[in-house]
């Protein structure tokens, strides 16, 4: 049996030199735990490829096909989907997208997959060797304890940032009105600290990333986490919340962890755009504090904002440029508010006749798919590639990362990768989809 596991691209984040492709991001774990779940007795050569690194093998013959579809992917998704069903594969479809339109999905597919996919998959893979494949499974949203080791030989070497990616918790108990997370009831859940500490302690490399949305949800158990990892002495990154800034405490055991770069979503510097998707609890008036707490502790940030919310005018671009530079946030990155299916802000600007179209390939949070409250699209649009250009200029550059000490070498590469991804968004032609006759702006 020929098994290929596809993660569709999403066109975001990667740098492009000729033909190398690396992802700004950490190595995904889908298609290395589904590997490594494939049962032994099956006897199944799996391959594995994400196009975000790599290219699909569309002229080989596979005898099953899975692909792991985002929301921003799933056209692609479907596209190849169809390719490798007529040349004989049975194709496999699931992944978060799956989840929330499962019955769209499943005109594409042979058989999909929603929930927690690990859950099913040796199940799926047994009725498929005995030709009593199911045309849906539901992994619901069960323990993730006792997950096997991530078949990581099989991802493309060098193709990472960050090639080493570990698993401590998944869900998150946020409510962001724009997440996908709480809208597939994805729920919270912890696996064993000795599992993953196991896992961690069995990465040759001395760096590696946890890819859970929100590591420090639960503070005792990312106490005992950070407390076990102390005497591997690796050096790791992740995301959280602000509120993980204002616990010195928990900072202080990060650091001793090993923690070196943390990813937060700030989003927004005004309260009331805050308030309006469910994160009041990032408070702006407190930015520089936290950021502090953070820089006094050599912790890198990556500060996420988005752009978009009804609150905001024209101005909110050249503002949260200044509150990027004033707070020196190592690496910044931006995002154009964006209406995920089934989520609350789909919901809402559904109903208030605002979404322009429901083609997924835009949904990536680099175009903007909605109107606006008190700017235009165009204007929307050309201030998010304005606010990222004015950013990553090499005076804003040098301004952010100069007072960085001895994290100054990764803030400045990191910096200088995006103005390479910087550039091919402002040659990108295709920016805006569903609507004639857009008007420029000032930021053009």
């Amino acid at each position: 049996m020929r098994i290929l596991l596809i993660m569709p691209y999403a066109r975001i984040h990667r740098l492009e030199i000729a033909s190398l492709r690396i992802s700004f991001r950490e190595a995904p774990l889908t298609l290395t735990t589904l590997a490594a779940l494939v049962p032994p007795d099956l006897d199944a050569e799996v391959r594995i490829v994400d196009e975000n690194v790599d290219t699909i093998p569309l002229n080989e013959k596979f005898d099953l096909v899975g692909i792991s579809v985002l929301t921003g992917t799933a056209p692609q998704a479907y596209s190849l989907a169809k390719k490798f069903r007529e040349s004989g594969s049975t194709v496999i479809l699931g992944g978060v997208h799956v989840t929330l339109l499962p019955d769209e999905a499943a005109e594409y597919a042979d058989s999909i997959v929603t929930g927690f996919a690990e859950l099913v998959w040796p199940e799926l893979l047994r009725d498929f060797a005995e030709n009593r494949l199911k045309p849906r499974y539901d992994g619901g949203y069960g323990s993730v304890e006792s997950l096997p080791v991530p078949r990581r030989d099989l991802q493309k070497k060098h193709g990472y940032m960050t090639p080493d990616t570990v698993m401590a918790t998944r869900g998150c108990r946020s409510n962001c009105d724009f997440c996908t997370v709480p809208t597939a009831n994805f729920g919270w859940h912890k696996r064993p600290v000795g599992e993953v500490i196991d896992e961690i302690r069995g990465i040759g490399a001395k760096r590696f990333a946890f890819n859970d949305v929100n590591l420090f949800d639960d503070r005792e158990y990312v106490k005992e986490l950070l407390t076990a990892l102390i005497p591997l002495k690796k050096t790791w990154g992740g995301l959280c919340t602000s509120l993980v800034a204002e616990d010195c405490e928990l900072l202080d055991l990060a650091k001793q962890s090993g923690c070196a770069c943390l990813l937060i979503g700030f989003e927004s510097i005004q309260e009331e755009s805050l308030s309006s998707i469910g994160k009041g609890f990032n408070r702006p008036a407190h930015y520089k504090r936290l950021l502090q707490n953070l820089n006094d502790r050599n912790i890198i940030i990556i500060g996420c904002f988005i752009f978009g919310f009804d609150h905001e005018t024209t101005d909110v671009f050249e503002r949260t440029c200044d509150a990027v530079n004033d707070l020196k946030i190592g690496i910044p990155r931006y995002a154009i508010y964006t209406p995920y299916p089934k989520t609350r802000a789909y919901d809402r600007l559904k109903s208030e006749g605002r979404l322009l179209h429901e083609n997924w390939r835009y949904y990536d949070t680099q175009h903007v798919v909605f109107q606006p409250k008190n700017m235009s699209v165009r204007e929307l649009d050309e201030g998010f590639r304005w606010a990222y250009r004015k950013t990553f200029s090499l005076p804003s550059v040098l301004r952010r990362t100069m007072t960085s000490g001895r994290n100054f070498p990764i803030t400045f590469a990191g910096n200088l990768a995006y103005r390479i991804y910087i550039r091919r968004l402002q040659r990108e032609a295709d920016r805006i989809y569903g609507i004639e006759g857009v008007k420029s702006c000032a930021y053009s």
